[in-house]
């Protein structure tokens, strides 16, 4: 999904810099030129020009974003279900698919970290899937609104008291992936991170059968 929203990023910034250069070409142009005014603001072919032109554009602008938003609504059949918990200030998951896993995760206190941790990011139970599998995510909340968000996989989705919200990942390589709470929740805020360990499916079979 992140690959996705990073294309439409830079195919809408080429189209935004084209514009800029042609705007500002005309711009210096009228500066400097007392007679291209003439020409730039008088006739039926300019006005046709900049009246269609505009449109094009926004329909060029158009048709992949809403070709993203559906992407992001769509939730194919996942091979995982993983419900996330949000509390002040931790996180908890569930793997219902397997057998009742459940466990908390807590940021690592910076007395308590390692030369390998990162501050303030990594946690005591990380949050492990496998990679090349279609994940669905669960989330809700046990007290405040929270945000389980995860910024390398283009994921925000609000964490509800009372309400189930979902959103998919796939995740196409092995790694750590980073991110927070994105919902002013409380005095620990920015206390709660969320770490994803994407590992082999098969570690991640034995990882479930070890629990």
């Amino acid at each position: 999904m992140m690959e996705q929203l990073n294309f439409f990023h830079d195919h809408t910034l080429l189209i935004l810099i084209m514009i800029t250069i042609l705007v500002g070409q005309m711009l210096v142009s009228m500066l400097f030129n007392k007679f291209t005014h003439r020409f730039l603001l008088e006739g039926q072919l300019i006005e046709m020009i900049w009246t269609i032109l505009p449109a094009m554009i926004l329909i060029i602008i158009a048709l992949p974003s809403l070709r993203i938003l559906y992407i992001i609504d769509e939730i194919l059949n996942p091979n995982i279900t993983i419900k996330t918990i949000g509390h002040q200030w931790y996180w908890s998951y569930e793997y219902s698919d397997y057998k009742k896993i459940e466990f908390d995760s807590y940021m690592i206190p910076i007395n308590d970290s390692k030369n390998f941790n990162f501050r303030l990011l990594d946690v005591d139970n990380r949050l492990v899937v496998p990679f090349n599998s279609q994940i669905r995510i669960l989330t809700t909340s046990a007290d405040v609104i929270h945000s389980w968000a995860v910024p390398s996989l283009g994921v925000k989705i609000d964490s509800t008291p009372g309400r189930l919200n979902q959103t998919s990942i796939f995740i196409n390589r092995t790694g750590l992936f980073f991110g927070q709470c994105s919902e002013i929740c409380g005095a620990n805020h920015s206390f709660m991170p969320i770490c994803i360990e994407a590992i082999n499916p098969k570690f991640f079979i034995s990882w479930i059968n070890s629990i």
